[in-house]
């Protein structure tokens, strides 16, 4: 059952599904459309003002999860099964698939666009004019980056195509393309373009072979990439089929 706190503040200009609950000392302001079985937890505030919106409406999708003392501006649309940590920050104009996970204390800056089933972890600043693909990881501590030569109006936003993996603590410059299925290790700072499923290390990163080559250390004696061919916790059933299916094996 949903609900609103009665310490809550809702905009009678806002939409709050019947099912959607509201916690306490939470703002929703103008324009703000919650969907059905969403849970938005206590001291968060929704539709944030500013004047850099394209528009002020803000669509959290149903079945979202935004946890306490976060704070998401105008402008942006989430697809259904949105899922925060604890203080995130979500800038405008932001357009984000379905299932997107977003850690404690993490940051998106506005002006991007996520696939599906994008999970990033705590403490990550995802910079404006960043362009992420679908089931991509980005891990714990990760910087993008959009200005070349700081500070100045020159915005060049990183692009990560789908499947690809940010290990903990790199930093990724401006304009750096990071190819389908590849791997950026711990720290690395990538300053050029990875290739489609190859393994970026180092500061400068440099390219150390295909991700195929990597081999698990559980003992198994199989390759560690794709991910996809054995790691499937939270996904949808049909996608799973067709990764195992793509790995030659049968589906669990």
């Amino acid at each position: 059952m949903g609900g609103i706190h009665p310490t809550a503040v809702v905009s009678s200009r806002a939409q709050v599904a019947d099912s959607a609950s509201v916690g306490p000392f939470t703002i929703i302001n103008d324009d703000v459309v919650v969907g059905e079985g969403a849970e938005v937890g206590s001291h968060c505030e929704l539709g944030v003002a500013t004047s850099l919106a394209k528009q002020p409406r803000l669509v959290i999708g149903p079945g979202s999860l935004v946890r306490s003392h976060s704070r998401i501006y105008q402008g942006s649309d989430f697809g259904g099964g949105l899922t925060t940590g604890h203080a995130v920050t979500i800038r405008e104009n932001v357009v984000a698939g379905a299932r997107l996970q977003l850690g404690s204390q993490s940051i998106l800056d506005g002006d991007c666009v996520l696939g599906d089933h994008v999970r990033i972890h705590t403490n990550v600043f995802v910079t404006k004019n960043s362009v992420v693909g679908s089931f991509v990881w980005i891990f714990s501590s990760v910087l993008l980056t959009d200005d070349p030569h700081p500070p100045s109006h020159l915005r060049l936003g990183v692009t990560i195509h789908d499947f690809a993996v940010l290990a903990a603590g790199c930093a990724v410059l401006p304009g750096v393309v990071l190819g389908r299925g590849c791997l950026v290790g711990c720290r690395a700072l990538v300053t050029k373009d990875v290739p489609e499923g190859m393994v970026a290390v180092g500061a400068p990163a440099e390219l150390r072979g295909p991700v195929s080559a990597l081999p698990r250390r559980d003992g198994s004696g199989e390759p560690a990439y794709p991910w996809t061919a054995h790691y499937h916790r939270g996904y949808p059933e049909e996608v799973v089929r067709d990764w195992v299916a793509a790995a030659g094996r049968d589906c669990p």
